[in-house]
Formats: structure tokens, sequence, C-alpha cells
């Protein structure tokens, strides 16, 4: 199966509406038991009846309408709404005493379920407007409200808004952090662009341009604009791609470039990395490795190898067409290392920084970029007239999964 990155986004409301399907259900129950405990202080009975059993039927149709923000619509809302302010106003009819003493509504704290919703659907401003017309209604019930009437009013008023609020802050995080996770995503497949080219055309641009200048004649123009269409590639790699994956096939005189979509990858199981490195062993690389299999998850077996690869392009460029190279691969319990070591001049200090600066991203990219998406790290040791040694270390488990 073709493994391609996405960024899944995850909505931070989903709880909230989950948490407000369970609301309605417990008040719903809540206003129907103190209906049936306090009944006989209710002169019509039937008022009170008639509203709670509308209510469990509104209820329980509608819990699939809070289930999320796209089926939680503005009329249903306002029909929500309205059953709350109904009950409200109701309860005098129902209970005369309602408004010479503090007795509950008979919607009851249902009523703040349609206040909460408002919040997580629309954020504070809707529940500004919801709780408002909550708190005219409870006032008009009461008549001359009480300290504890004024008291609830205020509390529903204060607590949507605030949760309205919290919802409006948790949707631009998300926003944030989906368009940081984007950003992210389209960085790491410039870089692994950006890679495979250094692997490819770069090394063949490379190589022409040496020979032909080595050649002259003829040739030496062709190793000039080798070399010019050379700077212009790297330049456009540092300035950022995003285009098909190119993947490159080294060569001993050369590279074959061709370009794969992800869909032709298919990682069937565990890979052995020795078998990967051993096309890379040869009459001036000598491989080192364990008697048994080094069993790495198909994409990290490939990054690995691709950058010893990597390494040992830069040995054959910089050391000289006589060094020689040594890859040691060690498969520890909880991580696996590869240690590539040439026989060169070394490396200048400084020389790394004054490549990439001037857009020569060879171990910035096909090195480390690789050991980085792995998980891992890449470590460059070199002392000028000894040589250079990289040492490409992945941790096991990450390793195991790939990119």
């Amino acid at each position: 199966m073709a493994k391609r990155e996405r960024v899944v986004r995850m909505s931070v409301e989903q709880p909230l509406w989950r948490a407000l399907t369970g609301y309605r259900v417990l008040t719903m129950v809540y206003a129907v038991l103190l209906f049936a405990f306090g009944r006989e202080r209710y002169e019509r009975p039937w008022v009170a009846l008639l509203y709670l059993a509308f209510l469990c039927v509104w209820t329980l149709a509608t819990l699939p309408k809070v289930a999320n923000a796209a089926s939680c619509t503005k009329r249903f809302l306002v029909a929500d709404l309205t059953v709350a302010l109904v009950g409200i106003l109701l309860t005098p009819l129902a209970d005369a005493q309602a408004q010479s003493v503090d007795h509950s509504t008979l919607p009851t704290i249902w009523t703040a379920g349609s206040v909460l919703a408002y919040a997580i659907k629309g954020g504070w401003r809707w529940a500004g407007v919801a709780s408002s017309l909550v708190a005219v209604a409870n006032l008009v019930e009461r008549g001359h409200p009480s300290r504890d009437t004024l008291h609830n009013v205020l509390l529903v008023w204060v607590a949507s808004i605030a949760i309205g609020y919290v919802v409006e802050v948790a949707r631009a995080s998300e926003r944030t952090l989906a368009r940081a996770l984007e950003i992210e995503a389209a960085t790491r497949e410039r870089e692994r662009l950006a890679r495979d080219i250094h692997d490819g055309v770069l090394q063949v641009l490379a190589m022409v341009q040496r020979r032909g200048t080595a050649l002259g004649g003829e040739a030496a123009d062709l190793g000039r604009m080798a070399g010019e269409q050379e700077v212009a590639l790297r330049t456009l790699v540092a300035g950022g791609l995003n285009r098909p994956s190119l993947v490159s096939e080294d060569e001993s005189e050369g590279a074959v470039v061709r370009v794969v979509d992800e869909d032709e990858e298919h990682d069937d199981g565990p890979v052995d990395l020795r078998l990967l490195l051993a096309p890379r062993a040869g009459a001036t690389v000598t491989l080192s490795e364990p008697g048994a299999p080094v069993l790495l998850a198909p994409p990290a077996a490939r990054e690995l190898a691709a950058a010893v690869g990597a390494a040992l392009d830069n040995v054959r460029v910089h050391a000289g067409s006589g060094a020689r190279a040594w890859i040691l691969v060690e498969d520890w319990p909880d991580e696996v290392i590869v240690t590539v070591r040439d026989d060169g001049p070394g490396i200048p200090e400084g020389r790394l920084a004054q490549a990439e600066g001037e857009g020569r991203m060879g171990v910035a990219l096909s090195i480390r970029g690789r050991l980085r998406d792995l998980g891992g790290t890449a470590e460059l040791i070199s002392v000028p007239g000894q040589g250079t040694e990289v040492e490409l270390k992945v941790p096991r488990g990450k390793a195991g999964q790939g990119r």
C-alpha cells in the first residue's frame, strides 16, 4: 500500500458536542423527576405534563442534531431555544406560586443546554445573544426577580460566553496547527526532492563539468554549460520545489534518474540493510557487516542506504579516485549505526558551512536531512590530512517505522 504524507485534522470541538449530548439527556431526566416528586404544588399539572412530554420527545429526537457542528444548523438552534423559552414562560401557568416562591422553571437546567449549543456552534457572540434571551424570559417569568434568580441568570450568561470564547480560541489554534503541519509536510517533501536531485542530476552535471574541463576544446564548452545548469538547479532546489519525487540509481561512472510515482511503492516487509549496502562495496570500498540480517522497514532501509551512498559520493568527488573507504554496519538492540570512513585529505574547517551558503546541500540534505527524517543523527568528524568519518545513527524503534 502506497504511503503518502497527509495532514489529518482532528476537531477539538467533538468532545464538547458529545458532552452536550449527554448533558441534554441527563437534564431532561432531571426535569421529569423534579416534576414527579413535586407535582402536588402545581395548580395545573397537566400543563407541566404536556410540556415535559414534548420536551422528552424533542430531546431524544434531536440527539443527532447535537452530534457535531455540521448537523447543528441555525434553524435547529432557533427551534431548540424556542422550546426552552416557552417552557420558562409556561411555568407560572402550571405553578401559580412560581412568581412568589423560588420554584424551578419547567425545563430547569435543560435550558442551559440550548445556550451551550449556541456557544459551541457560533462562539461567544452567539452565546451572548442566546443567554440574554433566556435571561429576559426568566425575568419576565419571575415578575419581580429575587437574588437567586439574578444569580442564576448571571451564571448562565457568564458561563456560556466563556465557553464560546474558549471554542473560538480552540478553533484558531486548530487552524494554526493544521497550517503548521502542512508547511512542515511541504518542507520535508522539498528536502527529500532536493536530496534525490543531489544524488542524481547534480552529481552527473558536476562530473560532466570536471571531465569537460579536463578534456578541453568543445568538451570544455559542454562542461561550462553543465556547470551553469548545476548552479541554476542548486539555486532552484535551495529556493524550494514541490514536484513528483525523483529517485536516483547511482552507478560507478554516473547516475540514471527516473521519475517514480509514490503509488508504485509497495512495502511488503522488513528489508535487510546489508543487501542494500552490498552493491556499494568494491575495489576501493570495504563493507563490514554483522553475520545476521539487519532488518529495517523498507523506507528506513532505503533512506539509510541512500545516505551511505551520498557519503561515498562525497568521498569519490572530494577525496580523489585513489581514496579508500570503509563501511561498518552495527546492529544494536536499540539502534542501528552505519559508519563511513575514508583516508582522504579531510575537510577543511568551515568548508561545510561555506558549501551550504553556496547552495551545495549534499551533507545538509542528502545525509543529515535523511537521518533527521528517520529520527536519527548524522555526525561528521574530519581532521585535515587524516580523512573523514560519518556516523549515521538511527534509533531502532524509529528505524523500524520509517518515514
